[in-house]
């Protein structure tokens, strides 16, 4: 079969014939009909990150994938050939989470197994080009809003970053009564996504106004929560500066870098908190699967482009060089 194959030693990655794997005891196999192509599959091409549980040099990239169950294991019940899938990002293993197409082979390919209690069923009606991406594009800011942040109907928050997550975040944030939904963005083409997916107001933060913009948008009382998608230190200080009274910054963007308050003081006397966040749970993903279900969430304009699996490396290319400002590019075998 073919599959997008990266050597993390040599950071070289490219479409492969490999074996077609079938299903161990425990396990399904599903013929996979699409995978969303991330940032975070970007950054470890670049070498930006680096798997840590990877047994061996090679992986098979991908962490967001769905399609149809087509070979089932020894031991697995409930589960049953034909059923539409999407695959969870991680697969606990005695206490460690290890992440599909990171720390074990992941989606871009046209079959993957992977194990029964890791599969979510999924409506027929959900397109698989849509039910790929909940894991990790969609369930991560989701919980990140309402587990992290646990933030409330009618407070004020700010999105940092409006790309493949952050886009996800502003939608997900007015699903919930958040009111007002700031959008921050140095593109003009991202606010204006931002306002599409129901951004009250969109702010560029070079705007030598910014602070002003700030504070008129939340009636002068601040932020109750802001989101960093973005994992940069200036994007961290300027919301820190941004937050009210008991505000929460949630660091959703990964980086290395270090975080500076500037004033100490003022963050301490008003009792803000600085949050970190990563990933998800089950729950999230199958929550999110039915609000969409449900048709109170409408995924399809999160698809930028369908491209073949073979061109993998060119997805990968226009994502890195946000290319048509994709929020999520699909890969169909």
């Amino acid at each position: 079969m073919l599959a997008g194959r990266l050597n993390i030693r040599t950071r070289v990655f490219s479409m492969e014939e490999v074996p077609t794997p079938h299903a161990a005891p425990g396990e399904v196999r599903i013929k996979v009909a699409a995978a969303g192509v991330c940032l975070s599959d970007v950054h470890l091409i670049d070498g930006t990150l680096t798997p840590v549980l990877l047994a061996g040099d090679t992986v098979t990239l991908g962490h967001e994938s769905a399609g149809t169950i087509d070979e089932v294991g020894d031991g697995v019940t409930g589960l049953t050939t034909g059923q539409r899938v999407l695959l969870r990002a991680g697969e606990p293993r005695d206490g460690v989470v290890f992440t599909r197409g990171v720390d074990y082979d992941g989606g871009w390919a046209q079959y993957a197994v992977a194990r029964a209690d890791t599969v979510v069923p999924i409506p027929d009606g959900l397109p698989f080009e849509q039910a790929c991406f909940i894991p990790d594009a969609v369930s991560t800011p989701w919980a990140a809003i309402t587990d992290t942040a646990q933030t409330q109907p009618a407070q004020a928050v700010g999105v940092w970053g409006v790309g493949g997550l952050g886009a996800h975040a502003v939608q997900l944030l007015r699903l919930i009564g958040a009111s007002p939904v700031i959008a921050v963005d140095p593109l003009p083409a991202a606010r204006e996504r931002a306002l599409e997916f129901g951004a009250d107001v969109a702010l560029d933060p070079a705007d030598e106004h910014f602070a002003q913009a700030m504070t008129a948008a939340t009636g002068g009382t601040g932020l109750g929560v802001a989101f960093d998608f973005a994992g940069v230190p200036q994007v961290r200080e300027q919301a820190i500066r941004a937050l009210g009274e008991r505000g929460k910054l949630v660091l959703v963007g990964l980086s290395d870098q270090p975080i500076t308050v500037t004033d100490g003081i003022r963050f301490s006397y008003l009792g803000q908190q600085i949050l970190g966040h990563y990933g998800s749970r089950p729950e999230h993903i199958e929550q999110l699967v039915a609000l969409t279900a449900r048709g109170r969430l409408d995924l399809s304009r999160s698809v930028s482009e369908i491209l073949p699996l073979a061109e993998a490396p060119e997805a990968v290319r226009r994502l890195a060089t946000k290319q048509g400002n994709p929020i999520r590019i699909v890969l169909r075998p």
